[in-house]
């Protein structure tokens, strides 16, 4: 990634991955919970 402020690359921690994937499993569980009604 990059700084927007100074536009100097970033490395971004593997953390981040885990909390997209964390909040894709709760989308779908509440999409899953929608489809269902």
């Amino acid at each position: 990634g990059r700084n927007p402020k100074t536009g100097e690359p970033i490395e971004i921690p593997a953390r981040r991955v885990l909390k997209f994937r964390i909040a894709k499993a709760a989308k779908d569980a509440v999409l899953g919970q929608s489809q269902k009604k």
